[in-house]
């Protein structure tokens, strides 16, 4: 192998292994990632309804950009032109959808979300007991069994679940930002 063999492999096997290393992301890039966060969760639990369509709305430009991109790849790869083309204008039509209705959008989306999670909890928790029991584990019966009835709680209270998803995710964007900030920090020392 040449010198410039190896050194693509180098390069692939680093792409492959992410961004996630500390040699490849810049401390003062998770110090702004943090600070990112936590605006992002104080603005979701301060204002709830704005915030959510503020984020719904980026989602919407994200897939239109997205589609747009997708069938202008059909032209540079024919490789699976067929699914690149579907994809694409699904992303178009979504990302056109969720900007003209951003409030209607915000809703369903939300319930999108919640309806996947509960489904996710359902199959995690029949797993779980499934497995707990052949492999003779009552920790995994009884981890199966709470994932089984959040499951199940989170259908049968739809919309419920999805007026409290933008508190959830305000807290979730805190604890990582806080955790972005205190990692940048470590990082840069």
């Amino acid at each position: 192998m040449t010198g410039s063999g190896v050194k693509r492999e180098v390069d692939m096997a680093t792409e492959a292994v992410g961004p996630g290393t500390s040699e490849q992301v810049p401390w003062w890039l998770v110090l702004i990632e943090g600070f990112a966060l936590l605006l992002l969760g104080v603005m979701l639990l301060m204002n709830t309804g704005e915030a959510a369509i503020v984020i719904v709305m980026f989602v919407g430009i994200y897939w239109l950009i997205a589609g747009i991109f997708r069938i202008i790849h059909i032209f540079i790869d024919a490789t699976l032109w067929g699914w690149n083309l579907l994809v694409g204008m699904i992303g178009i039509a979504a990302g056109i959808l969720v900007v003209q209705y951003p409030l209607w959008s915000t809703g369903v989306i939300g319930n999108t979300i919640i309806i996947i999670m509960g489904i996710m909890g359902i199959l995690f928790g029949l797993g779980n007991i499934i497995g707990g029991i052949q492999g003779k584990s009552w920790g995994a019966v009884i981890l199966g069994v709470f994932s089984l009835i959040i499951g199940l709680a989170l259908l049968a209270n739809i919309w419920l679940f999805t007026f409290s998803l933008p508190y959830a995710l305000g807290i979730i964007a805190i604890i990582g930002g806080v955790s972005a900030i205190i990692s940048a920090v470590q990082l840069r020392s």
